[in-house]
């Protein structure tokens, strides 16, 4: 055994196998991997290992490079043919669901008509930090990261970008350091416009979950997004059918001020995959305003979203 591999061994506890070393006389030129590695860990294993270096014997002089391989992960779009369907409600609680279902989740809050998502994760006002010119994205509570546009404007600030301003900025949180992330949450802008097409076409999502509600000027839109993804070759997980009915919380009874069932008819229709109800419910309306989505707690309002989890992250595995 060489002594640049005697200096590896003798590093292999703190740097968990990641370094490689090269002894050139007194200096310790280390090479090592932080692929996956979130920026604070990647920070601290840094410092392990140049410590640990700089304290074996013969050692005068330390320098670490650090390398990182590109890791692919998966994108999942949460899109509607228009607004004010709910969206990225459920985008925000299925990132959560699939969060506590075991997968490193990150959100991206790409709505540049309304960025909701930090008013629903409970992160109004923070800032996203870059390192290298690269966007880090904002820890939440909820198991999950996440950067918006609502995060790179000034609060109450109109977004007024025009189509290849836009599409940037959502290619930079795409392409942001999200370390161990394994799935991106995508929610799109709401309709079927040139911003929509350039996110499909430069970041191809693994799927697409339609959101609409029951009533059929809704589903013809729903409708309109879903042959955008077919005709992108971007396959549809389901449709989902949102503001589903509403209980009365005094005397217990159900009216439908949407319509009922439109959204599980129009699947079966188009051939795709129906993945549930989401009622209108004062309870997820106001657990949302308050930045504590359903799917983050365990109330009765959780269970939709729960079986709609279930049903995505099932999709995933196959």
């Amino acid at each position: 055994m060489t002594e640049s591999q005697d200096l590896t061994a003798a590093l292999a506890p703190v740097s968990a196998g990641r370094a490689t070393v090269r002894l050139e006389g007194g200096r310790a030129n280390i090479v090592l991997d932080v692929t996956g590695l979130a920026p604070e860990t990647r920070d601290a294993l840094e410092g392990e290992v140049r410590a640990a270096a700089a304290a074996l014997p013969g050692v005068t002089e330390v320098r670490v490079l650090l390398t990182s391989e590109r890791r692919t992960r998966r994108i999942l779009a949460v899109a509607s043919g228009k607004g004010g369907v709910g969206k990225s409600t459920v985008a925000a609680n299925l990132a959560i669901g699939l969060a506590r279902r075991g997968l490193k989740v990150g959100l991206v809050d790409a709505d540049i008509y309304g960025p909701s998502q930090p008013k629903l994760l409970g992160v109004e006002g923070v800032k996203p930090q870059a390192r290298d010119k690269v966007l880090l994205p904002i820890e939440t509570a909820f198991g999950l990261k996440m950067l918006s546009m609502g995060g790179l404007v000034a609060e109450g600030q109109a977004i007024a970008w025009r189509g290849p301003m836009a599409g940037g900025a959502l290619g930079q949180m795409v392409d942001a350091d999200w370390g161990d992330t394994e799935l991106l949450v995508l929610d799109l802008p709401p309709g079927t416009g040139d911003v929509q097409l350039t996110m499909i076409q430069k970041h191809k999502p693994a799927g697409a979950v339609i959101v609409s509600t029951p009533q059929d000027l809704a589903l013809i839109d729903a409708t309109r997004a879903i042959d955008l993804f077919n005709k992108a070759g971007v396959p549809i997980v389901g449709l989902i059918e949102n503001m589903a009915g509403y209980c009365c919380p005094h005397c217990g009874g159900v009216s439908d001020p949407f319509g009922s069932g439109g959204a599980e008819k129009a699947a079966g229709t188009l051939g795709i995959p129906f993945l549930g109800r989401i009622p209108l419910a004062m309870e997820i309306r106001a657990a949302s305003d308050a930045g504590t989505p359903p799917a983050a707690t365990d109330t009765q309002s959780t269970g939709p979203f729960g079986a709609l989890a279930d049903s995505v992250y099932e999709w995933l595995k196959r």
